[in-house]
């Protein structure tokens, strides 16, 4: 029997994953089912979303949540369900985001990999082309978008007579980041819930208004923000950002098996900061190992951060450069992607 400083939420979030849920047939954390973990020394308090409104169902999860706790020490289980979520995830089908066409995830399997350089001229590649185009900074740790688009640290989002927030419009695509309500220079410290509610509110409390892409540049790697996402709305297609070598496409390997365990359709595999530094050609391999498509590569080029930190970015800094042909590409292409489909 475990002693009660091992119980950790960590140590209960592991035991969790051996629980499967009996009518979607996968785990409850990968579900995004579990909202709320709290741990009081033996004493583990859940919140749980209530994804079939079964009360079998209900009971049934229960058994198994106290059997692989109390295997781990614990001593007291409460396991409280909320309501079903509006969106729902019954049957694995998740309700479209109102006025929205496609939401787009742009992931990386880890941080550095200029992931949230391509999200935002990905954003204004397809507003170039003619798409109706929101950006969602679902980066809450570490979000660049104000910066990227040149957005002053002071400006904060008005709020409708309807109660909704009003993203903020630059370059001709809307946005919304949680530093337009953060303090400049002041971490953000919040755990799952926190986390959980802010993408709700970005998603649902917004006034998105008609849009053919929202584009949403996710945090590095595969956690409680890339699972809030999938519960909250039908993600149309996932664009994974890697480097070319060897350690990044390691962690690419695991945000393509997350995006597939959720039954999200990868659209493809952007390689970035590609030349003599990192080499070339991993992320075109990787795309042929996961029969996925390769979107296409973006050179390592002092200029594409110099024109992000300007405010404007490469792809209306220097539209009719390399770069930026390589991101209307890449746009294009993704564009084809739902054309197919109408």
């Amino acid at each position: 029997m475990s002693t009660f400083s091992h119980i950790t939420r960590e140590k209960v979030t592991e035991c969790l994953r051996r629980v499967h849920d009996p009518v979607l047939k996968k785990d409850i954390i990968t579900l995004g089912l579990v909202r709320e973990i709290s741990v009081e020394g033996a004493h583990v308090f859940l919140h749980m979303e209530d994804a079939s409104g079964d009360a079998t169902v209900r009971g049934t999860l229960k058994v198994l949540i106290e059997r692989v706790l109390q295997e781990a020490g614990v001593t007291g289980v409460e396991v409280h369900f909320s309501e079903k979520a509006r969106c729902g995830i019954e049957s694995g089908v998740l309700g479209p985001l109102s006025g929205v066409k496609h939401v787009i995830a742009v992931s990386s399997g880890k941080g550095g990999v200029g992931k949230s350089t391509v999200a935002v001229n990905l954003a204004l590649a397809l507003r170039k082309l003619g798409s109706r185009v929101g950006l969602m900074d679902g980066d809450i740790y570490g979000p660049n978008i104000p910066i990227m688009l040149g957005i002053p640290a002071d400006r904060c989002p008005e709020g409708s007579e309807a109660g909704k927030i009003l993203p903020i419009e630059a370059h001709g695509v809307k946005a919304i980041s949680i530093g337009f309500f953060a303090d400049a220079g002041k971490p953000v410290i919040w755990r799952g819930p926190m986390l959980h509610k802010t993408v709700q509110e970005f998603l649902h409390r917004v006034d998105w208004g008609e849009l053919d892409f929202l584009v949403v540049d996710l945090p590095p790697g595969t956690g409680d923000v890339q699972l809030s996402l999938v519960q909250w709305v039908r993600v149309a297609g996932a664009v994974v950002v890697t480097t070319p070598q060897e350690v990044a496409l390691a962690d690419v390997r695991r945000a393509i098996n997350m995006f597939r365990q959720l039954e999200v359709p990868v659209l493809g595999i952007v390689e970035n900061m590609t030349g003599p530094v990192f080499g070339r050609g991993g992320g075109e391999r990787m795309a042929k190992d996961f029969d996925v498509r390769f979107l296409g590569d973006i050179p390592l080029d002092a200029q594409i951060r110099e024109c992000g930190d300007s405010g404007i970015p490469v792809v209306l800094e220097q539209p009719q450069g390399p770069v930026s042909k390589r991101f209307l590409q890449i746009a294009n292409s993704v564009r084809q992607v739902f054309h197919k489909k109408h």
